[in-house]
């Protein structure tokens, strides 16, 4: 038999539901103030709907829009419980108090395309295809030699296991 929609929820039910580590709650705990489930006997938690309707809005903002815990805190402390709440609900909020400002700004995984783009001088658009440059080769350094003797392999049109036989049987070796 499912739960009523007002009944309290343990911590299991409320890890399980938003498929996080009890622990992650328990930080939570610490780092939002807003959030105060009840403690039984034994310091088991029972958390109210509107707790668990808070947690659902952490989550979707950490982990659905990309922001930080300084970010969900400033939303918290500017625009108040129920902006955090709608987030869980789909409404992602776009807060005063997050834009513009490092901290409650998304992750860059979470977000859209600037919407002031800064035009690029010559001279600024070489300096920054320099610096791909150099991030690829860097990232070319830091390939595995398995990896790199695939490479060799495919461009010698030699069996590519074999030349990664090669390199395994000189690691052993050394």
């Amino acid at each position: 038999m499912a739960k009523s929609i007002d009944a309290f929820r343990t911590i299991g039910e409320v890890s399980e539901t938003l498929s996080v580590p009890k622990h992650v709650l328990r930080f939570w705990e610490n780092r939002f103030p807003q959030l105060k489930p009840m403690k039984r006997g034994g310091g088991r938690r029972y958390y109210r709907p509107e707790d668990v309707e808070l947690l659902v809005g952490i989550h979707a903002l950490l982990h659905g829009a990309g922001y930080t815990i300084k970010g969900v805190q400033r939303i918290l402390r500017e625009d108040g419980v129920e902006t955090v709440k709608a987030a869980g609900r789909g409404d992602v909020p776009k807060p005063a108090a997050a834009v513009g400002k490092v901290m409650g700004a998304p992750r860059a995984s979470g977000l859209a395309k600037a919407k002031n783009p800064v035009a690029l001088t010559p001279e600024l658009r070489a300096h920054l295809l320099g610096v791909v440059k150099e991030l690829e080769a860097c990232l070319a350094l830091a390939k595995s030699p398995i990896e790199l003797a695939h490479q060799t392999a495919e461009k010698a049109d030699d069996a590519p296991v074999s030349v990664a036989r090669k390199v395994a049987t000189k690691k052993k070796r050394a």
